[in-house]
């Protein structure tokens, strides 16, 4: 096990590149499934949660070849399209092979999947959409059990936003019998991502990034070369680390257009913040005010930014309003943050925080992936020594962040708990 320690009072200067999308490049990848054809994709982050989707398209017979960022993938001669739970079980996105062999290959037994412990996150929206295109699903011995000769078109109306589940559902539908509709689908810019992939497969797809999606079934799709977007929420930790250290930051191959929410709360909290073309340049006017936000579906503010947010909070002039609405489990690196001195107490699913005049170095442990994150921004700020555990939940989503830190000037080093 390895852990994280951080010598903090450091402001953060420079610049580096942001890497490619975890939550886009998760679902891109199952999208080789849908193809016998051979797929290429660029700007893939080395992470964790990428690599335990790798071993999972290998165990299903595909064929992958990895250099660098560069993923090349050929599911042409798949065997039986079964997910074994040993797979899923680290890794709720797993879910996503489930909607292309499915609709591939006519049948699938795909476990029931894991992850991050921040709440319910049920699979059942994508059981009902699979149902609603004439599939037969069963759950046997913690396994989806689904059969259906050929997918069938349909309208589907779904009763909250989620999406994975739109994800997998856009995948079941490109090589389903007739027209799909997908009402209420998520509309975030990963959704978005994979639609164009899917496009470049040979897919017709309108209104992806749009709270209705239609698809059109074609028979079968292509091989292609597809480059992954840049990931918006380690955009956002960067720019939220910079400001909270009083830093002067300049980010690289990014999507300033996918961060309205976020960099309108970092002007709020008295942030200069440029956008030049795929750079964004952040740099603090004068004191941090801190800002109140609530969470929603995007184009609100992402939950995934939501406990960054809290550890620049902590150090914050005055008193100000967390408000989580997607997850009821997402405050667990509260208590974590109280570690280090913060003012934080939680009311339900809002968390009021006090600022204080400045956190101490102390040894916390991450509990999730966004929660881990929040600890390090805290721990740059913090006077002293900070050691975070349990980084293992941190390499699931951010690719070398210790050493993009570095280049920035972060006190930072990673040590296995046996140095320590």
């Amino acid at each position: 096990m390895e852990q994280l320690v951080i010598a903090g009072g450091y402001p953060l200067k420079g610049e580096v590149e942001v890497s490619g999308a975890k939550n886009a490049a998760l679902p891109i990848l199952c999208a080789s499934l849908l193809t016998s054809g051979t797929m290429v994709f660029d700007n893939v982050p080395g992470l964790r949660d990428v690599g335990t989707l790798l071993r999972l398209l290998r165990s299903l017979g595909a064929t992958v070849e990895r250099d660098a960022s560069r993923v090349t993938l050929s599911a042409s001669a798949l065997g039986e399209p079964v997910a074994s739970y040993e797979l899923v079980k680290t890794m709720r996105a797993s879910i996503l092979v489930l909607g292309p062999l499915l609709t591939r290959f006519g049948h699938a037994r795909v476990s029931l999947p894991g992850g991050c412990a921040i709440g319910e996150r049920p699979v059942d929206l994508h059981i009902k959409g699979l149902q609603a295109m004439g599939a037969h699903i069963e759950i046997e011995h913690g396994y989806i059990v689904a059969e259906a000769s050929r997918l069938k078109g349909a309208r589907i109306f779904m009763d909250t936003v989620t999406v994975t589940g739109t994800e997998n559902l856009m995948m079941a539908a490109v090589l389903a019998e007739g027209v799909t509709v997908l009402e209420n689908a998520a509309r975030e810019p990963e959704v978005f991502d994979l639609g164009e992939c899917l496009i470049r497969m040979g897919a017709r797809i309108k209104g992806h990034g749009t709270d209705v999606v239609t698809i059109e079934g074609v028979p079968s799709l292509r091989g292609a070369e597809y480059a992954v977007m840049p990931d918006r929420i380690e955009t956002g930790t960067f720019l939220v680390a910079a400001a909270a250290t009083g830093g002067d930051v300049r980010l690289l191959g990014v999507r300033p257009d996918t961060l309205d929410a976020v960099l309108d709360k970092l002007t709020e909290a008295n942030a200069l913040v440029a956008c030049t073309g795929d750079q964004i340049r952040i740099r603090m006017r004068g004191p941090n005010h801190g800002v109140s936000l609530r969470t929603a579906p995007y184009p609100a503010f992402p939950t995934d930014m939501q406990a960054q947010f809290m550890a620049m909070n902590a150090v914050a002039q005055g008193t100000t309003v967390v408000t989580e609405t997607i997850f009821e489990n997402r405050f667990m690196h509260v208590q974590e943050l109280r570690r280090l001195g913060a003012n934080i107490e939680v009311e339900g699913n809002a968390a009021i925080i006090r600022g204080v005049d400045k956190l101490e170095g102390a040894t916390v442990m991450a509990t999730d992936l966004r929660a881990s994150a929040s600890l390090v921004i805290a721990g740059l700020i913090a006077h002293g020594e900070t050691v975070v555990d349990r980084i293992y939940h941190l390499d699931r989503g951010y690719e070398k962040i210790e050493q993009k830190l570095s280049r920035l000037g972060a006190q930072i080093a990673r040590r296995s708990v046996e140095e320590a």
